[in-house]
């Protein structure tokens, strides 16, 4: 199924021309999203197999270009590359004339604010950084979720309102973060998301190892509670062992560890000592077990 239907918004005036350098997984699906909205993609950029084919499915008929002709083709370029290359990018569109003045240059990275794009803004560029708190999987299921996503939005105060308008008509809700924030804003999100993932994964391998044939059956609705705990109460939802204070069932996890997955110790340690840490601070945890737990910790 392609992500832009054929009609409606083919239909509606567009307003901006959009291009795209890097058609990774991000990219692709904002373009898309943009599309709906009656915007135009005219150029998309991508050098692997993955690339071309995310292109041909998300922004179909848009042409695959070098990024310096996205940039000549496009009114507002979406720059959709890895964190690690995106200062290295700017500065080379930058350096050879690519960058119009009067275009809006978007970057979806949440590491960065607007300053990475100084170089570009300096040839008369539009700055904007739209961070999408989402997960993408590099399908049409990315444009649906981006309704509802919030994203994280930095710019100068004079593009606040055009930045908090494109993100809204993707159907997103802005979220302002300051300039010198976007770390700390990105790290909580690697550690609620990217994290979780890893800490899944590792819970379903154990299960298996415990002869569970279906652990994700058996996590979904567990795991599904405890995240709509955690997001409504805070620490109050913390449950376990380690809440509790039951040293010796802690130290039985730990030993089971040990024998049939020994390279899960080290985060389980970690993750307890953490949680005994706010188990205590907020009441949950009595402080004469806390002694015994963090003595096997």
């Amino acid at each position: 199924m392609n992500a832009i239907p054929p009609t409606e918004a083919q239909d509606r005036p567009a307003r901006l021309t959009v291009g795209v350098v890097g058609a990774g997984r991000v990219g692709p699906a904002l373009a898309a999203s943009l599309h709906l909205a009656g915007h135009r993609p005219v150029a998309v950029s991508g050098v692997s197999d993955a690339s071309v084919r995310r292109a041909a499915e998300l922004l179909p008929e848009v042409p695959l270009v070098p990024a310096a002709e996205v940039l000549a083709r496009a009114d507002l370029v979406l720059l959709t590359v890895p964190d690690d290359a995106l200062a290295d990018l700017v500065s080379g569109l930058a350096e050879t004339g690519a960058v119009r003045p009067g275009q809006l240059l978007v970057h979806t990275s949440g590491r960065y604010g607007t300053s990475v794009l100084d170089p570009a803004t300096r040839a008369g560029a539009l700055p904007l950084a739209l961070h999408p708190a989402m997960t993408f999987t590099g399908t049409s299921v990315d444009v649906q979720r981006l309704v509802g996503c919030s994203f994280g939005v930095t710019a100068p105060d004079e593009l606040r309102m055009a930045a908090e308008a494109l993100v809204i008509e993707m159907g997103g809700e802005p979220v302002w973060i300051a300039e010198s924030a976007r770390p700390l804003y990105h790290a909580a999100l690697a550690i609620g998301a990217n994290h979780l993932v890893t800490l899944v994964a590792q819970s379903m391998e154990l299960l298996r190892t415990a002869g569970v044939e279906a652990p994700g059956r058996m996590l979904g609705p567990l795991l599904g509670a405890a995240l709509d705990n955690a997001l409504r109460s805070g620490d109050d939802a913390l449950t376990g062992p380690v809440a509790r204070g039951d040293a010796g069932t802690v130290a039985a996890h730990v030993a089971e560890l040990r024998k049939h997955a020994p390279q899960s110790v080290a985060g389980y340690l970690a993750m307890a000592r953490m949680t005994a840490d706010r188990a205590l601070a907020h009441g949950l945890l009595k402080p004469e077990l806390a002694e015994d737990l963090l003595g096997v910790l």
